[in-house]
Protein backbone atom coordinates (compact mmCIF):
# COMPACT_ATOMS: atom_id res chain seq x y z
CA UNK A 1 0.00 0.00 0.00
CA UNK A 2 1.39 3.49 -1.06
CA UNK A 3 0.05 6.14 0.72
CA UNK A 4 0.12 9.86 -0.42
CA UNK A 5 2.32 12.39 0.54
CA UNK A 6 -0.77 15.02 1.34
CA UNK A 7 -1.97 12.00 3.66
CA UNK A 8 -3.40 14.08 7.20
CA UNK A 9 -2.30 11.58 9.39
CA UNK A 10 1.44 11.94 7.66
CA UNK A 11 1.11 15.95 7.79
CA UNK A 12 -1.02 17.15 10.69
CA UNK A 13 -1.29 13.54 13.11
CA UNK A 14 -5.18 14.10 11.93
CA UNK A 15 -6.65 10.72 13.52
CA UNK A 16 -5.81 8.44 16.28
CA UNK A 17 -4.38 4.26 16.47
CA UNK A 18 -5.83 1.34 18.64
CA UNK A 19 -3.46 -1.59 19.76
CA UNK A 20 -5.69 -4.64 19.95
CA UNK A 21 -3.99 -8.29 21.14
CA UNK A 22 -5.26 -11.13 19.90
CA UNK A 23 -4.67 -14.12 21.96
CA UNK A 24 -5.87 -17.70 20.38
CA UNK A 25 -7.61 -16.37 17.92
CA UNK A 26 -9.65 -13.67 19.77
CA UNK A 27 -9.87 -10.15 19.61
CA UNK A 28 -9.29 -9.31 23.33
CA UNK A 29 -11.78 -6.39 24.88
CA UNK A 30 -13.14 -5.90 21.51
CA UNK A 31 -16.31 -4.22 22.63
CA UNK A 32 -13.73 -1.68 24.91
CA UNK A 33 -11.86 -0.99 21.88
CA UNK A 34 -15.00 -0.29 20.19
CA UNK A 35 -16.39 1.98 22.56
CA UNK A 36 -12.55 3.62 22.67
CA UNK A 37 -13.07 4.40 18.70
CA UNK A 38 -16.28 6.13 19.25
CA UNK A 39 -14.89 8.47 21.60
CA UNK A 40 -11.98 9.17 19.50
CA UNK A 41 -13.85 9.55 16.32
CA UNK A 42 -16.15 11.87 18.56
CA UNK A 43 -13.32 14.10 19.64
CA UNK A 44 -11.99 14.54 15.74
CA UNK A 45 -15.14 14.45 14.45
CA UNK A 46 -14.76 11.61 11.93
CA UNK A 47 -17.11 9.91 10.28
CA UNK A 48 -16.41 5.96 10.92
CA UNK A 49 -18.53 3.73 8.48
CA UNK A 50 -20.89 1.18 10.25
CA UNK A 51 -18.39 -1.71 9.39
CA UNK A 52 -16.77 -0.18 12.68
CA UNK A 53 -19.42 -1.25 14.76
CA UNK A 54 -20.77 -4.41 12.97
CA UNK A 55 -18.96 -7.46 12.80
CA UNK A 56 -17.23 -6.58 9.60
CA UNK A 57 -14.31 -4.94 10.95
CA UNK A 58 -13.81 -7.88 13.43
CA UNK A 59 -14.08 -10.31 11.07
CA UNK A 60 -11.41 -8.60 8.59
CA UNK A 61 -9.12 -8.11 11.66
CA UNK A 62 -9.31 -11.77 12.84
CA UNK A 63 -8.72 -13.07 9.03
CA UNK A 64 -5.69 -10.85 9.13
CA UNK A 65 -4.42 -12.48 12.32
CA UNK A 66 -4.99 -15.82 10.84
CA UNK A 67 -2.66 -15.08 8.10
CA UNK A 68 0.21 -14.99 10.77
CA UNK A 69 -1.24 -18.81 12.30
CA UNK A 70 2.30 -19.18 13.54
CA UNK A 71 1.71 -16.83 16.55
CA UNK A 72 -0.40 -18.02 19.54
CA UNK A 73 -0.17 -14.09 21.15
CA UNK A 74 -0.25 -11.12 18.19
CA UNK A 75 -0.59 -7.51 18.20
CA UNK A 76 -3.12 -5.84 15.50
CA UNK A 77 -2.29 -2.16 15.16
CA UNK A 78 -5.48 -0.58 13.69
CA UNK A 79 -4.41 3.31 12.43
CA UNK A 80 -7.38 5.72 11.30
CA UNK A 81 -6.87 9.08 10.10
CA UNK A 82 -9.06 11.65 8.11
CA UNK A 83 -9.22 11.17 4.21
CA UNK A 84 -8.87 13.92 1.33
CA UNK A 85 -6.78 16.90 1.37
CA UNK A 86 -7.05 20.58 2.74
CA UNK A 87 -4.66 22.31 5.10
CA UNK A 88 -5.71 22.63 9.15
CA UNK A 89 -9.02 22.89 7.65
CA UNK A 90 -9.90 19.34 6.13
CA UNK A 91 -12.10 18.79 3.26
CA UNK A 92 -14.13 15.77 4.70
CA UNK A 93 -14.85 14.11 7.61
CA UNK A 94 -14.26 10.85 5.90
CA UNK A 95 -12.01 8.06 7.05
CA UNK A 96 -9.64 5.92 5.89
CA UNK A 97 -7.70 2.75 7.70
CA UNK A 98 -4.77 0.50 7.82
CA UNK A 99 -4.38 -2.28 9.86
CA UNK A 100 -1.39 -4.36 10.48
CA UNK A 101 -0.66 -7.37 12.58
CA UNK A 102 2.76 -8.84 14.06
CA UNK A 103 3.59 -11.78 16.33
CA UNK A 104 4.53 -10.88 20.26
CA UNK A 105 5.42 -12.08 23.11
CA UNK A 106 3.42 -12.50 26.82
CA UNK A 107 4.02 -9.65 29.26
CA UNK A 108 7.34 -10.49 31.47
CA UNK A 109 7.14 -11.34 34.48
CA UNK A 110 10.04 -9.52 36.23
CA UNK A 111 9.08 -6.36 38.49
CA UNK A 112 9.88 -3.10 36.51
CA UNK A 113 12.38 -0.41 37.53
CA UNK A 114 11.24 3.61 36.71
CA UNK A 115 12.26 7.14 36.79
CA UNK A 116 10.39 10.21 37.02
CA UNK A 117 10.33 11.99 33.45
CA UNK A 118 11.76 15.01 33.61
CA UNK A 119 11.62 16.27 30.03
CA UNK A 120 7.76 16.26 29.64
CA UNK A 121 4.76 16.27 31.28
CA UNK A 122 1.23 15.11 30.37
CA UNK A 123 -1.88 17.53 29.23
CA UNK A 124 -5.42 16.64 29.81
CA UNK A 125 -7.81 17.90 26.49
CA UNK A 126 -10.30 16.09 25.03
CA UNK A 127 -7.84 14.65 22.89
CA UNK A 128 -5.55 13.05 26.06
CA UNK A 129 -7.55 9.92 27.03
CA UNK A 130 -7.02 8.00 23.36
CA UNK A 131 -4.04 7.17 21.40
CA UNK A 132 -2.66 9.06 18.60
CA UNK A 133 -2.95 13.41 19.12
CA UNK A 134 -0.25 13.55 21.40
CA UNK A 135 1.93 10.39 20.33
CA UNK A 136 4.95 13.14 20.48
CA UNK A 137 4.98 12.87 24.30
CA UNK A 138 5.57 9.55 24.91
CA UNK A 139 8.36 9.60 22.06
CA UNK A 140 10.14 11.92 24.38
CA UNK A 141 9.86 10.51 27.21
CA UNK A 142 10.95 6.90 25.50
CA UNK A 143 14.27 8.54 24.83
CA UNK A 144 14.71 9.79 27.94
CA UNK A 145 14.14 6.15 29.12
CA UNK A 146 16.65 5.16 26.86
CA UNK A 147 19.02 7.69 28.03
CA UNK A 148 18.82 6.95 31.65
CA UNK A 149 18.34 3.38 31.41
CA UNK A 150 15.30 2.56 32.92
CA UNK A 151 12.61 -0.09 32.06
CA UNK A 152 9.77 2.88 31.76
CA UNK A 153 9.18 6.55 32.98
CA UNK A 154 6.60 7.83 35.44
CA UNK A 155 5.23 10.34 33.70
CA UNK A 156 3.54 13.53 35.60
CA UNK A 157 0.58 16.26 35.05
CA UNK A 158 1.68 20.30 34.86
CA UNK A 159 1.06 20.21 38.50
CA UNK A 160 2.84 17.15 39.53
CA UNK A 161 0.70 14.31 39.69
CA UNK A 162 1.12 11.13 38.73
CA UNK A 163 -0.15 10.72 35.51
CA UNK A 164 0.75 7.63 33.73
CA UNK A 165 3.73 5.49 32.45
CA UNK A 166 4.85 5.47 28.15
CA UNK A 167 2.69 2.72 27.19
CA UNK A 168 1.18 2.18 30.48
CA UNK A 169 -1.27 2.96 32.79
CA UNK A 170 -0.76 2.91 36.74
CA UNK A 171 -2.27 1.43 39.61
CA UNK A 172 -1.32 1.35 43.44
CA UNK A 173 -2.97 -0.60 45.98
CA UNK A 174 -3.24 0.83 49.74
CA UNK A 175 -2.51 -1.20 53.46
CA UNK A 176 -6.79 -2.09 52.86
CA UNK A 177 -6.35 -3.35 49.71
CA UNK A 178 -8.16 0.15 47.94
CA UNK A 179 -7.14 0.42 44.03
CA UNK A 180 -5.47 3.43 43.26
CA UNK A 181 -5.25 5.15 39.35
CA UNK A 182 -4.96 8.56 38.22
CA UNK A 183 -7.59 10.83 37.81
CA UNK A 184 -8.08 10.97 33.42
CA UNK A 185 -7.96 15.06 34.36
CA UNK A 186 -4.16 13.99 34.74
CA UNK A 187 -3.83 13.69 31.39
CA UNK A 188 -3.40 10.27 30.94
CA UNK A 189 -4.98 7.63 28.36
CA UNK A 190 -8.10 5.99 29.57
CA UNK A 191 -6.18 2.45 28.89
CA UNK A 192 -8.58 -0.98 27.45
CA UNK A 193 -7.05 -2.67 30.77
CA UNK A 194 -7.86 -0.02 33.28
CA UNK A 195 -11.27 -0.30 32.48
CA UNK A 196 -11.29 -3.67 32.90
CA UNK A 197 -9.59 -3.60 35.81
CA UNK A 198 -11.62 -0.43 36.91
CA UNK A 199 -14.93 -2.50 35.83
CA UNK A 200 -13.59 -5.84 37.04
CA UNK A 201 -12.43 -4.40 40.81
CA UNK A 202 -16.03 -2.71 41.72
CA UNK A 203 -17.82 -6.25 40.87
CA UNK A 204 -15.18 -7.59 43.64
CA UNK A 205 -16.42 -5.15 45.87
CA UNK A 206 -13.00 -3.26 45.69
CA UNK A 207 -12.97 0.04 46.83
CA UNK A 208 -11.69 2.22 43.30
CA UNK A 209 -9.97 5.96 43.67
CA UNK A 210 -9.20 7.89 40.81
CA UNK A 211 -7.16 10.29 42.55
CA UNK A 212 -4.62 13.29 41.96
CA UNK A 213 -1.64 12.23 44.19
CA UNK A 214 2.12 12.58 44.09
CA UNK A 215 4.63 10.53 43.16
CA UNK A 216 5.27 9.61 47.44
CA UNK A 217 2.44 7.73 47.93
CA UNK A 218 3.74 5.18 45.49
CA UNK A 219 6.40 4.87 48.20
CA UNK A 220 3.67 3.73 50.33
CA UNK A 221 1.71 1.84 48.92
CA UNK A 222 1.39 -1.96 49.27
CA UNK A 223 2.11 -2.89 45.53
CA UNK A 224 2.40 -0.66 42.47
CA UNK A 225 1.83 -1.74 38.99
CA UNK A 226 1.41 -0.80 34.99
CA UNK A 227 -1.48 -2.29 32.78
CA UNK A 228 -2.26 -2.02 29.25
CA UNK A 229 -3.62 -4.26 26.86
CA UNK A 230 -0.51 -6.79 26.86
CA UNK A 231 -1.22 -7.34 30.23
CA UNK A 232 -0.09 -6.07 34.47
CA UNK A 233 3.68 -5.62 35.31
CA UNK A 234 4.53 -4.94 38.83
CA UNK A 235 6.83 -1.79 39.70
CA UNK A 236 10.02 -2.76 41.66
CA UNK A 237 11.63 0.13 42.19
CA UNK A 238 10.93 4.22 41.61
CA UNK A 239 14.52 5.63 40.89
CA UNK A 240 16.59 4.72 43.96
CA UNK A 241 13.33 3.80 45.80
CA UNK A 242 12.51 0.20 46.76
CA UNK A 243 8.56 0.07 46.15
CA UNK A 244 6.51 -2.65 47.75
CA UNK A 245 5.68 -5.85 45.77
CA UNK A 246 2.54 -7.82 47.28
CA UNK A 247 2.44 -10.83 45.01
CA UNK A 248 -0.62 -12.22 46.11
CA UNK A 249 -2.64 -9.38 45.29
CA UNK A 250 -0.87 -8.63 41.61
CA UNK A 251 -1.82 -12.20 40.82
CA UNK A 252 -5.65 -11.92 42.36
CA UNK A 253 -5.56 -8.97 39.18
CA UNK A 254 -4.40 -11.01 36.68
CA UNK A 255 -6.21 -13.84 37.58
CA UNK A 256 -9.72 -12.01 37.14
CA UNK A 257 -8.52 -10.03 34.50
CA UNK A 258 -7.86 -13.48 32.41
CA UNK A 259 -11.18 -14.34 33.64
CA UNK A 260 -12.95 -11.12 32.27
CA UNK A 261 -11.87 -11.27 28.91
CA UNK A 262 -14.63 -10.02 26.10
Amino acid sequence: MKLPIHNRAFQYNDGFFETVMVVDGNLRFWRDHQARMREAAEALQLAIPDCFWSGELEENLLYLARQHNSFKIGRLKLKVWRSGGGLYTPQTNEIEWLATAEPTQAIPEAGLTIGICQGVRTCYSSLSHFKGPHAPLYVLAGIEKRNKGFDDMLLLDAQGHLAELISSNLFWLNDKGDLYTPALETGCVNGILRRNILRWSQQQGIAVREVLAKPEELLQAEAVFAANVTGIRGIEYLDENSLKVNSEWLQSFKNGLVLSVG
